[in-house]
């Protein structure tokens, strides 16, 4: 007899969530139709997303499985797994035993008919983010490696959560997921006193707090197969498909997923609410799950969906709709006559003449800059904390990297030894999967010894070998940010932070951690610890303060440190330091010497780093570049900052 302890605790139900409306009306539309693609849930931690996820699965209908019925799975996907686990692959087992070829299965064909579940979605490799959003949208998982060809049906809800300030999607993989929630904890007292007591009484006896509301949850559970059954009846009209095209054009949404994920989602929003056909309700609804995250053209844009915005497009797409429904009562009409004297003026012209070609102050070249400040190692700026100048025009930093070979952190910027990645060579031990050339060529050398003249390949243990793959890891990027008064004119901060702003925007694409030290008047700041969101970063430097003296030893300092540190916290990641800075250290005595014996410093630890020398003028005292020399790494003019330029740079300090 089963005792209290093993008993199974019951799940938390999906009626007893208390808020959240967004976010359960989107589960559910999803579970009414799979093809939407799935639901991205994006909130603090502590709003129950995954409270609600785990909630969803018990009411979705039972499953037919080799002619048993079974309730729905719900499967989750680790953050760590591999391709392997995820697809399926190979049964090396039953291959090296009867020598067939075998699938095995992976963990898409468990989630079939449930729902796929990954927490942090956002930290799991961009590849495996990409395979699951395909096989949500197509329902189906297509497998041709390793010499098997296998196909499997793969019908799920699909659910990422995620925090954004341990980082983003890029949009490229946001706009593969159907629907995207913002969740956050209410504001209201009594709301939150409402989610704690229910919560405590659940906690006291979940068997109790489950039969509370389970009639509630087999309603919703009857009301989704009720929607299901209806979907395919519900007419979606031309006037409300002609709503949804022009919605999505007025939001300049990229490519026509959005126009085909709004339609199925206001088609199973019909459903769900018992109509038979689409209406503008259901477009509007549809469209605040499906437009907030496919706005988003760059990783620093701020999410959501301006109401007002949304407002104004359902406006204009309705005056076309019924636009377009006027004149198709007048086709067929036949045309009344032209009147002359209808004609405007300039109706019988032909083309138009006249009209300068040239000339207007749209034609004029830009303002020639004013004199520079001039600014000597001292600075000539005082100390005034004066805001930072906004961004100058972006530069095209994307391929800064770390010399040699990582161990692999997930990302995708400097050469590693990885899981995931291309196959350079076998090995004896376990490596990154089998190579199995190399395998049957081992094997091969003592057929003559196992008795084998003909038939099958006699397979030994002792014959495997494994796969070594090199591909892309993210590194730990530093910037060093030299805030001082010497870097303070308005127009030389204007292109740093514009140089800033385009390398953190690239650090966001490779997967990469990033931390922000600043650098003025007698301290080294660490403004932004490690982080993977890098808009946070973009956050604070916007509001970086300048002004004051350089301390560049304790910048240098103060980034050894911070690398040191995060080298136990996770050892796999490498770190590139990045300093902008016009070499003009004059923070305390003998500063100068001082931050060439810190830059000596942070090189004997072995850390790579790139010098952007942004001093400018006639006058150059090439000060950064000695610094670049003392840090042993690359060193590039601001202006120069290019992705050839950088790349170039960074690979000599190998």
């Amino acid at each position: 007899m089963r005792s209290e302890e093993d008993r199974p605790v019951a799940g938390f139900p999906f009626s007893a969530v208390v808020g959240q409306d967004q976010l359960r009306l989107a589960l559910i539309l999803c579970a009414v139709h799979p093809g939407i693609g799935g639901v991205l849930v994006r909130g603090e931690k502590g709003t129950a997303k995954s409270t609600v996820v785990r909630a969803l699965t018990a009411l979705l209908p039972a499953v037919d499985d080799a002619g048993t019925t079974r309730p729905a799975r719900l499967v989750e996907l680790p953050v760590g797994a591999t391709e392997d686990r995820v697809i399926g692959s190979i049964d090396l087992e039953k291959v090296l035993r009867d020598g067939e070829r075998a699938f095995q299965p992976g963990l898409l064909a468990a989630a079939h008919q449930g729902v796929l579940y990954v927490d942090e979605v956002n930290l799991l490799h961009d590849h495996l983010v990409d395979v699951l959003l395909d096989a949500a949208a197509m329902g189906r998982v297509h497998i041709e490696r390793d010499g098997i060809s296998h196909s499997h049906p793969a019908k799920f809800v699909l659910v990422g959560t995620m925090n954004p300030e341990e980082g983003e999607l890029r949009p490229q993989l946001l706009d593969r997921f159907g629907l995207a929630v913002d969740v956050a904890a209410s504001r209201d007292v009594d709301v939150r006193m409402e989610v704690v007591r229910r919560r405590l009484d659940y906690e006291r006896d979940p068997e109790a707090f489950v039969a509370r509301y389970e009639s509630a949850d087999e309603e919703l559970a009857a009301e989704i197969r009720t929607a299901r059954e209806k979907l395919d009846s519900v007419e979606l009209s031309n006037r409300e498909l002609r709503r949804i095209a022009s919605l999505c054009a007025s939001f300049d949404v990229d490519g026509m997923r959005a126009d085909l994920v709004l339609a199925r989602t206001a088609t199973a929003h019909a459903a769900w609410r018992g109509d038979s056909e689409v209406t503008a309700e259901d477009v509007r609804v549809a469209a605040e799950l499906t437009l907030p995250h496919r706005r988003r053209r760059d990783p620093f844009d701020e999410p959501g969906l301006d109401q007002q915005q949304l407002d104004d497009a359902l406006e204009q797409a309705d005056q076309d709709a019924q636009s377009q429904v006027e004149d198709d009562a007048r086709d067929g009409e036949p045309e009344p006559p032209e009147n002359p004297e209808d004609r405007g003026p300039d109706e019988d012209r032909g083309p138009e003449d006249g009209g300068p070609e040239d000339g207007g102050p749209d034609d004029e070249g830009p303002d020639d800059d004013g004199p520079e400040d001039p600014d000597g190692p001292g600075g000539g700026v005082r100390a005034t904390d004066r805001p930072s100048a906004p961004p100058a025009g972006e530069f095209k930093a994307k391929l800064l990297e770390v010399p040699g070979v990582g161990e692999g952190a997930p990302g995708r910027r400097s050469r590693s030894m990885s899981p995931r990645g291309r196959v350079v060579r076998s090995t004896r031990e376990r490596g990154h999967g089998l190579h199995l050339t190399s395998t049957v060529f081992a094997a091969a050398e003592s057929q003559v010894a196992r008795g084998r003249t003909a038939g099958r390949l006699r397979l030994a243990p002792a014959d495997l070998r494994g796969a070594i793959r090199e591909g892309r890891e993210g590194n730990l990027i530093v910037f060093v940010v030299d805030a001082s008064g010497s870097m303070a004119a308005r127009d030389r901060l204007s292109a740093v932070t514009g140089a800033v702003v385009s390398l953190l925007r690239d650090a966001y694409q490779r997967r990469d951690k990033v931390a922000v030290i600043t650098v003025r008047g007698r301290e080294a700041e660490l403004v932004l610890p490690p982080t993977s969101s890098v808009d946070i970063a973009v956050r604070r430097l916007q509001s970086m303060r300048t002004g004051g003296k350089s301390p560049l030893a304790e910048g240098f300092l103060r980034a050894r440190e911070v690398v040191l540190r995060e080298r136990l916290r996770d050892p796999q990641r490498r770190a590139l330091v990045v300093t902008l800075t016009d070499g003009r250290a004059t923070g305390g005595k003998d500063a100068l010497h001082r931050a060439r014996v810190a830059a000596h410093l942070l090189a004997d630890a072995s850390v790579a780093s790139i010098v952007v020398d942004c001093e400018t003028g006639l006058v150059r005292l090439g000060l950064a570049a000695e610094l670049a020399r003392e840090l042993r790494g690359g060193y590039v003019r601001l202006a120069e900052l290019s992705a050839q330029q950088v790349a170039g740079v960074v690979r000599a300090a190998a």
